[in-house]
């Protein structure tokens, strides 16, 4: 343990060693010179903090930064993998992440609804309106360029992410009314976010509504669906007629999206057949399978499975924003502070915007720490996605790209600030 934290000490010193180097450079004259010294500065600091009990959580944080750092100075690398464009990856990769939420989830998330109707009701009005408002006034009055105000709005259109959960937990906010209102605002996405967009952003860019749905249905709620069935699967203690009834479910879900694409692309009813039949071995098939065999093959392979997933999942949003603020570098430099600056205010409206609505309504101090997290906390995966289907991720995308590693520093602070000062009904209880 002692040379671990004398490991650190000296990465965390020879960190700030590439800081100094990097700002002379800077200040000389010599900018073309410092992209190894801020990249260095980021890496090192990142792995020191892994020394540090109580900077450990913002390790992620400053690996995002690392990556957007070399992604600005060298995009050529992280554009292009010879021939194959790394853009390709974006989607994959956001399924991926999203089926490892839905394996993380059962059913059981949604029963909220039913126990804190009053909390889900505040909680998803607050999402679909504070954040796209908020980014329709922040467009208007930074004045950016049509397709970078489609994207500040395209993030505050979007729904709640996985990390407001992680944000509830940790400032000791109501985490069971988090994932009710982050697995709710998931599945109104397809819906709500194309609806808000063709209202809001329209003006600024063309918005599909019918295809904008259909990108969302399976980005985020056929990978959902198959982490919910591996969920069942192998972890699931239910009945025979419970799972059936379930699966049903979730095949009516699959004909329903095809079913969309049939009368929405215009197709004929054999390419809508094929896609049904895809969608059923990807998003069906596949996740019982795997499942099963894991679980026959394994004993344990749920906790190895689990930090497997969250692993990837961590990574893969980094790759994402990577890619994206390599594809938008040259808009990024044009637009770059203005766009962190509308960013952050959005961000710190969200918080703020939402923990005083859930107030007004005397919803409790827990419960309006945990709205203010889901309101604040937006899903930039999603949008980072949508700006790719839309074939503008260097200029739509470039607002989710910086939200994300943002909201993660941001929201971070907050839930250490709140964690220190327990919430007042807690207090009483305890007295």
């Amino acid at each position: 343990m002692a040379k671990n934290n004398i490991i650190s000490r000296f990465l965390m010193a020879f960190s700030f060693i590439c800081l100094a180097i990097f700002l002379i450079l800077y200040f000389t004259g010599k900018e073309s010179l410092t992209g190894p010294f801020l990249t260095g500065f980021f890496v090192t600091l990142a792995i020191s903090f892994q020394g540090f009990p109580k900077l450990r959580s913002f390790s992620y944080t400053i690996w995002i930064f690392a990556a957007v750092t070399a992604s600005m100075y060298y995009p050529e690398y992280f554009t292009n993998i010879g021939s194959f464009e790394t853009k390709k990856l974006i989607v994959p990769l956001l399924q991926i992440i999203m089926f490892g939420m839905g394996s993380q989830m059962s059913i059981n998330d949604f029963a909220g609804v039913i126990k804190m109707p009053k909390g889900v009701i505040i909680g998803i009005v607050s999402q679909y309106s504070i954040m796209p408002l908020v980014g329709f006034t922040i467009a208007y009055m930074f004045n950016f360029p049509t397709e970078i105000a489609a994207g500040v709005l395209l993030i505050g259109c979007a729904p709640s992410g996985l990390a407001s959960n992680v944000m509830s937990y940790i400032a000791r906010a109501n985490l069971a009314l988090a994932v009710t209102l982050a697995a709710i605002a998931t599945l109104l996405s397809p819906l709500m976010t194309p609806l808000l967009m063709k209202t809001l952003a329209g003006q600024y860019i063309e918005i599909k509504f019918w295809s904008m749905m259909l990108d969302i249905i399976n980005m985020m709620i056929l990978p959902i669906i198959a982490g919910f069935i591996f969920n069942l699967f192998s972890k699931g203690i239910i009945s025979n007629r419970g799972k059936i009834i379930q699966l049903l479910s979730y095949m009516a879900i699959i004909v329903l999206k095809n079913f969309i694409y049939l009368k929405s692309a215009e197709v004929s009813l054999q390419v809508a057949g094929m896609s049904f039949m895809k969608d059923m071995i990807w998003f069906f098939v596949l996740p019982i399978v795997v499942a099963s065999a894991l679980k026959a093959i394994f004993k344990d392979f749920e906790k190895w499975m689990d930090k497997v997933l969250s692993f990837v999942s961590m990574a893969g949003i980094a790759v994402i924003i990577t890619i994206i603020t390599a594809a938008g570098r040259d808009s990024l430099l044009d637009v770059g502070l203005l766009l962190i600056l509308a960013t952050l205010i959005h961000n710190l409206a969200g918080y703020s915007l939402g923990y005083f609505s859930a107030k007004l309504f005397k919803m409790s101090e827990k419960d309006c720490r945990t709205v203010a997290f889901e309101v604040g906390m937006q899903n930039g995966g999603l949008a980072s996605g949508l700006a790719l289907q839309m074939g503008k991720i260097a200029t739509v995308g470039l607002a989710p790209a910086i939200f994300g590693p943002l909201m993660n520093i941001t929201g971070s602070s907050l839930a250490t600030y709140w964690r220190g000062k327990q919430p007042k009904n807690e207090e009483i209880t305890k007295k």
